[in-house]
C-alpha cells in the first residue's frame, strides 16, 4: 500500500515549520521604511458625526496622516456591497454600503471613523486620542428581536422595519393542511447566540503603493485573497485588479471570519498612496478584534413539527430572525438562507415552509461562522425531535428511526430543491450508539448519582451542504523534474501542502519530497475563490485530478516519441510511462525535463510541462453524521463536565484520515465552545460587555473527555472523487448533542428549556427556579 497515497493518515508536511516557529504570518513581515496605522473606533452604537478636529492629532510627534470619510470622499474611493439574494435570482433587499470609514453616521460601536499613520505603532496609538469627535447620539437598537418591533430605531432609514431582505421557502397550503391533520404540533422558540471567532492570529494588514507603476501590494489575512483583491481594487481604490498584488502568507484561522471584506484592507493600501508610497502596517489588539471582527450566529427561530399519533412527521414551520449587525457584511445572508434551505434535516418531512428575515441592528456585522446556517438548522431540527419524542411519549432514537430519510429514498430532494445524493443516517446512528455504549448509560448514572451529580445523554444528528464555485488548480514542472501545485483555493490550517501533495502523489507517482505548494499570491495563481464552506476538497481536488490527468495526456506523445514508440501503445501507471507489452518505460519526471530542451524540440510540443483543472460544485455534496454527548452536572453549583463524547462521521472519500479527524475534533471544540460558555454579549446602548477573554470564555483542553471519533465513507455521487465536507462537521453536530445532554439530565427536575450558552449560573438559574416552582407546589 502506498504510505503517501489517498486515504493513508499522513501527518501534515506544514506542521515541523509552525512548531518551531518558522511559520510566516503578516505580523512577521517588516518592509523598509515602514510606517505604522492605526483605527479609530467609534464609541457609539448609533450617532451622527457632526464634526471630526484631528488638529491636534496631526501635529503630534511622528504623524504621518490622519485621514477621515471627509477625506475618503475627496479622493472618491468606493465602498464595499454585500452579496445579496437577487443576485443569485431571488428577492430583492435593502443593499447597505460600507464606507472604509464614516461618513456622515456611525451604525455600530468599533465602526471605524478615522485612521491614522505614524513613524511608529505607539506614535499612532498617542495621536489618535488627540482627535476631538463631536457626536450627536442617536437612538439605537441592539437586541434581535426589539429591532423589528412597530416604533423600533431605523439603523437605516431606507430598510423598512429594519429588514433587509426576507426569504422563503416551501409550500405554505401543503404545510398549513399537514399541521391541520396532525394528531400533534411541537412547538420551540430557540436562540443561537451570538459568537466571536477568536481566531489564533488576529487580522493584520500591510499595504504598500508602488507610485512608478501606480500599482499596490497587500499583505492580507485573508481566506480568499482573490476576492479580496477584487473588492479592494475594483469597489474601493476603483483600479484594474491587474493592479493590486494580494498576498496571504501563513494565516492562523479563518472559521469565515476572515473570508469577507474589512476596512483596513483598503485603508493601509490607500493610506500608503497618501504616504508617498511609505508601507503602511495595521494589526488589530484582541479588543479590537472583539469590536471590529464580525461575529457569527445570532439568531432567534421559531420552529414547529407536525406528527401523527406514531411519530411520523408530516409537517414543519420556521419562522427565523438573524441578525445582520449594522452592515450585511459579503456573503452574510447566506446564514438564513442555508438556515432554512435545509431545515428538515436528515429526515423525510413532506411538507415544509420556512421563512426567515434578515434584520439590521446597531452592533458589528456579521459573517458566515464555521457552518453557516447549517447549525443553526441542525440545533432546531434536532431539539425539535427530542421534543416531540417526549410529548408523545416514545424514545427519541425510536421517533428518529421513523423518521430518517432511507437510502433506497436517494437522492432526497427537499422542499428548498437541494437533493441529498447519499447517506445511510440510520446505520450511522446505530454506529455511533454502538461505539457510546448507549445501552450501558443507566449503570454510569447511577454512578455519577450516588456522587451527587445529575447525568444526561443527547444525541445530535447533522446533514450540511458543502462546497459552492467553481474553481481552477495547475500543476507545473520546473527543469529540474520537481512539480508544482498552484492551488486557487486557500490553506488556513487545513493541510492543503499535504492532501493535495497526497493526491498527486498518487495520480503521477511523483515522490511527495518533490512536490512543492503555492496558494495565497494573486501574482502566482492565476485565478482562485479561496477556502471556505468546506469547499476545498470537493471543488480543488476534483480540478488538480483534471489537471493531473490532462499532464498525462501531454506528456504521452512524448514520451512515445522518447521511446520510439506510438502514442497508442503507451500508458501511463505508477508514475511512468509503460510501452503496452514490454518492459520498457520511462518516469513522467523525465519525461518534464525533457519538454526543457533548449533547441531542438519538436514544433508539435509546447516548451515546458504544466496543465490546469477546472472543477464547479454544482451540485455541492452533503456530509452528515452522528454526534452522541453525556453530561455530569453538580445541582449546587450547576457546572456541566462533558463526561463522554462520541461522533461517527460520513464525509465520502477519505483523502487523509488524520487531518479529516483533527478537523472534527476543532469543530466539536467550537460547538462545545457555543454550547456551553462562549456569547457575545451587549448592553442596552451597543456597548461591547464580552470586550475581553477576561469575559469571553471559550473551552480549553481540560474541558473535554477524550473525543472517540470515527469516520466512515459513503461516496458523494455529486463529484467524481466521491469527496464529502468535513470542515463543519463538528461545530454543525455538537451544540445539539451537548444541549440534549444537559436537558436530559435535568429532566427529572422538570426543566424543558435551556439558552444556550448554558453556562453554571444559567444551569443553577434553571434548578433553583425550578426548585422554587415546585415547593410553591
Amino acid at each position: 500500500m502506498n504510505k503517501f497515497g489517498i486515504g493513508q493518515p499522513v501527518p501534515r508536511v506544514e506542521d515541523p515549520r509552525f512548531i518551531t516557529g518558522r511559520g510566516r504570518y503578516v505580523d512577521d513581515i517588516d518592509l523598509p521604511r515602514q510606517c505604522y496605522g492605526v483605527v479609530l473606533m467609534s464609541q457609539h452604537a448609533h450617532a451622527r458625526i457632526k464634526s471630526i478636529d484631528a488638529t491636534k492629532a496631526r501635529a503630534a510627534e511622528g504623524v504621518i496622516a490622519v485621514l477621515t470619510g471627509a477625506d475618503v470622499e475627496t479622493d472618491k474611493l468606493g465602498s464595499f456591497s454585500p452579496v445579496m439574494p437577487e443576485d443569485m435570482g431571488g428577492p430583492k433587499g435593502y443593499r447597505t454600503v460600507r464606507s472604509i470609514l464614516a461618513i456622515g453616521k456611525v451604525r455600530s460601536v468599533g465602526e471605524r471613523v478615522a485612521f491614522v499613520i505614524a513613524e511608529t505603532l505607539l506614535q499612532a496609538k498617542s495621536s489618535a486620542e488627540l482627535i476631538e469627535i463631536d457626536y450627536e447620539p442617536l437612538p439605537a437598537v441592539v437586541q434581535l428581536e426589539d429591532a423589528v418591533k412597530p416604533g423600533a430605531p431605523a439603523v437605516w432609514d431606507e430598510a423598512p422595519n429594519n429588514v433587509s431582505v426576507g426569504l422563503m421557502m416551501g409550500n405554505k397550503e401543503a404545510t398549513d393542511a399537514a399541521f391541520a391533520n396532525a394528531k400533534h404540533v411541537v412547538t420551540l422558540k430557540l436562540n443561537n447566540s451570538r459568537v466571536s471567532a477568536n481566531t489564533i492570529e488576529p487580522r493584520a494588514a500591510i499595504g504598500q503603493y508602488h507610485p512608478d507603476s501606480e500599482s499596490y501590494t497587500l499583505y492580507s489575512t485573508s481566506q480568499n485573497p482573490h476576492g479580496t483583491r477584487a473588492h479592494v481594487a475594483g469597489n474601493v481604490l476603483k483600479i484594474p485588479e491587474s493592479k493590486l498584488h494580494v498576498i496571504s502568507p501563513d494565516v492562523g484561522g479563518g472559521f469565515g471570519m476572515k473570508n469577507g471584506n474589512y476596512p483596513e484592507d483598503a485603508l493601509v493600501c490607500w493610506a500608503s498612496r497618501r504616504c508617498g508610497g511609505r508601507p503602511v502596517k495595521w494589526v488589530a489588539t484582541r479588543s479590537e478584534s472583539f469590536l471590529g471582527d464580525a461575529h457569527g450566529r445570532d439568531q432567534v427561530v421559531t420552529g414547529e413539527l407536525a406528527l401523527d399519533e406514531n411519530g411520523k412527521i408530516l409537517g414543519m414551520r420556521v419562522r427565523a430572525l438573524h441578525a445582520m449587525g449594522s452592515h450585511l457584511f459579503e456573503a452574510s445572508i447566506v446564514v438564513p438562507l442555508f438556515a432554512i434551505k435545509l431545515a428538515p434535516g436528515v429526515y423525510n418531512i413532506p411538507a415544509v415552509h420556512a421563512a426567515a428575515q434578515a434584520v439590521l441592528t446597531n452592533t458589528a456585522p456579521m459573517a458566515p461562522y464555521r457552518g453557516a446556517g447549517r447549525p443553526e438548522a441542525t440545533f432546531l431540527i434536532e431539539q425539535l425531535m427530542d421534543r416531540a419524542a417526549q410529548v408523545i411519549g416514545i424514545d427519541p432514537i425510536e421517533i428518529r428511526r421513523r423518521n430518517f430519510v432511507p437510502p433506497s429514498a436517494m437522492p432526497h430532494k427537499l422542499h428548498s430543491g437541494v437533493a441529498y445524493d447519499s447517506g445511510e443516517f440510520m446505520r450511522i446512528m446505530d454506529e455511533c450508539l454502538k461505539l457510546a455504549d448507549w445501552n450501558g448509560f443507566a449503570k454510569r448514572a447511577a454512578e455519577s448519582k450516588k456522587r451527587g451529580k445529575l447525568r444526561g445523554r443527547g444525541l445530535g444528528y447533522f446533514v450540511e451542504e458543502a462546497a459552492i464555485f467553481n474553481d481552477r488548480m495547475v500543476i507545473r514542472f520546473d527543469p529540474s523534474g520537481t512539480l508544482m501545485v498552484i492551488a486557487g483555493t486557500h490553506s488556513h490550517g487545513q493541510g492543503h501542502q499535504t492532501v493535495y501533495a497526497q493526491m498527486v502523489h498518487e495520480w503521477l507517482g511523483v515522490p511527495m519530497e518533490s512536490i512543492r505548494f503555492i496558494q495565497g499570491d494573486t501574482n502566482e495563481v492565476p485565478i482562485g475563490r479561496g477556502t471556505y464552506g468546506s469547499r476545498s476538497m470537493h471543488v480543488g481536488g476534483n480540478a488538480l485530478k483534471r489537471a493531473a490527468d490532462a499532464i498525462i495526456e501531454k506528456a504521452k506523445p512524448m514520451a512515445a516519441m522518447m521511446m520510439e514508440a506510438s502514442a497508442s501503445d503507451v500508458e501511463f501507471k505508477d508514475g511512468s510511462f509503460h510501452i503496452v507489452g514490454t518492459d520498457r518505460s520511462l518516469p513522467l519526471t523525465a519525461v518534464a525535463q525533457s519538454l526543457f530542451r533548449p533547441m531542438f524540440l519538436p514544433p508539435q510540443f509546447d516548451v515546458g510541462l504544466e496543465a490546469s483543472g477546472t472543477f464547479a460544485a454544482e451540485p455541492s455534496n452533503y456530509p452528515n453524521g452522528c454526534h452522541v454527548c453525556e453530561v455530569e452536572i453538580d445541582p449546587e453549583t450547576g457546572v456541566v463536565t462533558l463526561a463522554r463524547y462520541t461522533s461517527i462521521g460520513d464525509v465520502g472519500k477519505i483523502i487523509n484520515p488524520l487531518l479529516c479527524a483533527g478537523q472534527v475534533h476543532g469543530g466539536v471544540a467550537q460547538g462545545v465552545g457555543q454550547a456551553l460558555m462562549e456569547a457575545i454579549a451587549f448592553d442596552s446602548d451597543g456597548q461591547l460587555i464580552t470586550g475581553s477573554f477576561q469575559d469571553y470564555a471559550m473551552p480549553r483542553a481540560e474541558d473535554f473527555p477524550e473525543l472517540v471519533s470515527e469516520l466512515t465513507e459513503v461516496p458523494a455521487t455529486t463529484n467524481p472523487l466521491g469527496i464529502k465536507g468535513a470542515g463543519e462537521a463538528g461545530a454543525t453536530g455538537a451544540p445539539p448533542a451537548v444541549i440534549s445532554a444537559i436537558l436530559d439530565a435535568l429532566k427529572p427536575l422538570g426543566i424543558e428549556h435551556i439558552d444556550m450558552p448554558a453556562t453554571a449560573s444559567r444551569v443553577w438559574g434553571a434548578i433553583h427556579a425550578s426548585q422554587a416552582k415546585a415547593a410553591a407546589e
